[in-house]
């Protein structure tokens, strides 16, 4: 069969293949795009997305109960998890769908089905009608990641939940166990908390959301116990005896095994590159604990192979992973692309309250040897955030004493995930304290407490 010519293959068309595949189509390359299951990845179809709709189901119930205190009257409030799900899967089908208009539109050609690397420059694709042989000089990697499985702790979609079978749930839980306390597993943790599942986290680490600046983790910490949620953290749990109703966890903390009965748990431990069954070894691809080792241009190493997003380690967010394929596409279309930053990336958490950061926490920037200047603002001394009712959180900001220079924000509170790309425009523009200082914010909004953080910083706050 004659092999079909490409400038650009992109294998996988999640937020990194989809992106890199349009960018390249716009710089005039012909591409191809491989995808073995839906259009938009994990992310459109059951990540970032359809977890977002779920909480924002959870978010309008938990105001629902609140309509006391807004002078409101709500009687009889209750949810309907199936229809919570309905609509989640809906928002998910709406944009994976707009990926395919968008993969026509821009006139990349789509095959469906399962791609392996047979030499260098050639990719097969596997469908159910056989084989489909494509050649290209430049071929993108981003085939994403899959929940982690430790041994003993595997989903079986009945009691013990993968996040897929979360996103799907068989029953509403009334006594879950969230394995693991970064952003998937708190962001469940809240989910199911809000709606009235009796939730306790259990977190290997010091602290939850560990990879957080240590006073934001125990902002977070504090409001979610106040929620009713059970925290545990510095545990283990070593092993999970499953029944037809309930499962019976055996938990190690501080060397002490204690076992608890819950009616579903929830793993959250982590991912795993999907680097299976490519065929990458043979072309002498690196990879380091499941991940694609590369430059800081995507690079692997192998002529014309790029691996981009979550296949390529961390930071594994969506966002980077786009950014990723614009980069890639540009470099193959002759651009001068910069690389990007990992420290220049926001991570956000969607649970109630929200957590957002960029750059380095207080402790890494001392870690690295900066002598640093700290600023804090609460919300409870911000007019908007009393307004809304939503008193509780905290926006931090961390700079360079010498220099001025903003090493880092970290928020905990309503709306943070979108207050923080001010702050990821400031460090993307060399922002120093007194641009920022200088800068005036609209009022009454929650932004001007990153305003008032930066002058606590340094000695000028006004509102508190």
């Amino acid at each position: 069969m004659a092999s079909k010519n490409f400038d650009m293959i992109v294998i996988g068309a999640g937020p990194g293949g989809y992106v890199a595949a349009i960018r390249g189509a716009q710089l005039g390359l012909k591409v191809a795009i491989v995808e073995r299951e839906h259009m938009g990845g994990i992310c459109l179809n059951w990540g970032c997305i359809p977890t977002k709709a779920m909480l924002r189901s959870a978010e309008v119930f938990h105001l629902m109960e609140r309509a006391q205190e807004f002078g409101l009257k709500a009687d009889g409030i209750g949810y309907d998890i199936d229809a919570v799900v309905k609509r989640s899967r809906g928002v998910a089908k709406q944009l994976s769908s707009g990926v395919a208009f968008l993969m026509k539109k821009n006139k990349v050609e789509v095959f469906m089905g399962e791609a392996t690397l047979p030499a260098n420059g050639k990719v097969s694709v596997k469908s159910d009608k056989g084989f489909q042989e494509l050649s290209a000089k430049n071929i993108v990697l981003a085939t994403g990641a899959r929940a982690r499985e430790l041994p003993g702790l595997e989903g079986d979609g009945k009691r013990v939940w993968t996040y897929k079978d979360a996103l799907v749930p068989t029953h509403m839980p009334k006594k879950l166990l969230v394995i693991g306390s970064g952003a998937i597993g708190i962001e469940f943790a809240s989910f199911y908390n809000t709606l009235g599942a009796e939730t306790t986290v259990v977190e290997v680490m010091d602290r939850v959301l560990p990879v957080e600046d240590a006073e934001i983790s125990a902002f977070a910490k504090k409001q979610f116990v106040k929620q009713g949620m059970k925290i545990l953290e510095k545990s283990m749990v070593k092993k999970l005896d499953r029944a037809k109703d309930k499962v019976t966890a055996h938990i190690e903390t501080g060397g002490k095994v204690t076992t608890q009965e819950f009616d579903t748990v929830i793993s959250a431990v982590g991912i795993v590159g999907n680097v299976e069954n490519l065929g990458l070894e043979a072309l002498g691809v690196k990879i380091d604990r499941t991940h694609v080792v590369t430059d800081q241009y995507c690079s692997t190493g192998v002529e014309g192979l790029y691996a981009i997003g979550d296949i390529a380690g961390a930071p594994w967010l969506a966002h980077k992973a786009s950014h990723e394929g614009v980069l890639v596409a540009e470099l193959i279309a002759g651009g001068k692309p910069h690389p990007v930053k990992p420290e220049s990336i926001a991570g956000c958490t969607y649970c109630h309250p929200q957590v957002a950061s960029v750059g380095y926490t207080e402790a890494k920037a001392k870690e690295l040897g900066y002598d640093v200047k700290v600023g804090r603002f609460p919300f409870i001394g911000n007019g908007k955030a009393i307004a809304l009712g939503e008193p509780e959180g905290m926006v931090k900001t961390v700079f360079d004493a010498k220099t001025g220079e903003l090493l880092g924000a970290h928020m905990v509170g309503a709306e943070v995930t979108e207050l923080i790309q001010g702050y990821v425009v400031g460090r993307q523009l060399e922002t120093t304290e007194a641009d920022l200082m200088e800068t005036v914010f609209p009022h009454p909004t929650l932004s001007e407490m990153m305003h008032e953080s930066v002058l606590d910083a340094f000695d000028r706050v006004i509102h508190i």
